[in-house]
């Protein structure tokens, strides 16, 4: 393909304008049409033409689009336009429940020649794949034990959010912001053969969970436990990795507003036989990340893929069902609701 890629974005809110942005600052693709029912003003007065119907973006001659919708809408859009033959990428979560991502799995396998991605953007942070490469080193050891907490702050106006109207959204924290902490445990150390956990309505006048606890074993008898909070109030992204001859913790996350702190990879070692002294308290090597990369190498990616027609290989639509399996099975765990404050 010696021309630029043609891409078509579905919905310009927050994510919309940072997937244009990764385009603009991709060399092998260019956005020429942007679908958003309330921005027409906004979108031409970037010089890009404006779709009122996401249909007739389809149609429009591009190659690829982008799925920057509320939940409920992702299925049928990436399903359409897959049918049309055009690559998807589609941002998370894959749809409101297990049953949108199979089905949007089932177009894909009727159209092999299409490309699909999810937008797992949290894979490709400089502390997460500087951790992947260390651990895959062996240095570390077998890993034993994942623990992850990722928590933030829901404003007093958290309850209008449409990401917290189950018909809109399909769930709560655990499905908006959880699930990105779940396929992080799946990137490090696959499936999960044992599932539970507990989600609550424990502060806010919503009907979907703003904490759950998840509780995993993986088919290699590796533990995993995460705490998904939109009560945190302090933004917190944390994940502890414990191995046989040491640990890895990324703590912090490179975002737009900094609110989750600095990124950073805490490297510790379990000292030797004769390091009786550092026993409980190891020596540590923290590396710190001041760019965050990962929106532009997850398109880039996606661009590498069609071009050169190779499969993908972050985000693809089997991660998507599986972490998505994870969630199902705890959604279908009673939900506790304490008293609901405004």
């Amino acid at each position: 393909m010696n021309q630029k890629i043609k891409v078509g974005i579905v919905g310009f809110g927050y994510m919309g304008q940072i997937r244009l942005r990764n385009i603009l600052d991709t060399s092998t693709m260019e956005c020429t049409g942007i679908c958003d029912v309330e921005k027409k003003e906004e979108i031409q007065s970037k010089g890009i033409k404006y779709f009122e119907k996401w249909e007739d973006l389809v149609h429009s001659g591009i190659d690829a689009i982008i799925v920057c919708t509320p939940n409920f809408a992702i299925p049928e859009i990436a399903i359409f336009a897959m049918n049309k033959g055009l690559h998807v990428f589609c941002e998370k979560p894959p749809g409101r429940n297990y049953t949108d991502i199979q089905k949007i799995k089932d177009a894909e396998l009727s159209n092999p020649k299409v490309k699909l991605i999810f937008g797992f953007n949290h894979r490709h942070h400089p502390g997460i794949t500087d951790a992947k490469s260390i651990i895959d080193s062996g240095s570390l050891g077998r890993v034993l034990t994942l623990r992850g907490v990722y928590g933030k702050g829901g404003g007093y106006d958290y309850h209008t959010s449409w990401r917290n109207d189950i018909s809109v959204s399909g769930g709560g924290i655990l499905l908006d912001q959880g699930i990105h902490m779940l396929d992080l445990f799946r990137y490090f150390v696959g499936d999960f053969v044992e599932i539970s956990g507990m989600r609550g309505v424990t502060l806010f006048d919503i009907d979907v969970e703003d904490n759950a606890v998840v509780i995993l074993r993986s088919e290699n008898g590796q533990l995993a436990q995460l705490h998904s909070s939109a009560t945190a109030w302090k933004h917190t992204f944390r994940l502890e990795i414990g191995c046989e001859k040491g640990y890895a913790i990324i703590n912090g996350l490179l975002s737009k507003t900094g609110s989750y702190g600095r990124e950073t990879l805490i490297i510790g070692r379990r000292p030797a036989k004769n390091q009786n002294i550092a026993v409980g308290n190891p020596r540590e090597e923290t590396t710190y990340y001041d760019q965050d990369p990962s929106w532009d190498l997850e398109m880039e990616h996606f661009a590498k893929s069609i071009i050169e027609n190779t499969p993908i290989t972050k985000g693809t639509s089997n991660d998507a069902l599986k972490v998505m399996k994870i969630i199902d099975e705890v959604y279908n765990l009673p939900i506790i609701h304490m008293n609901k404050i405004n």
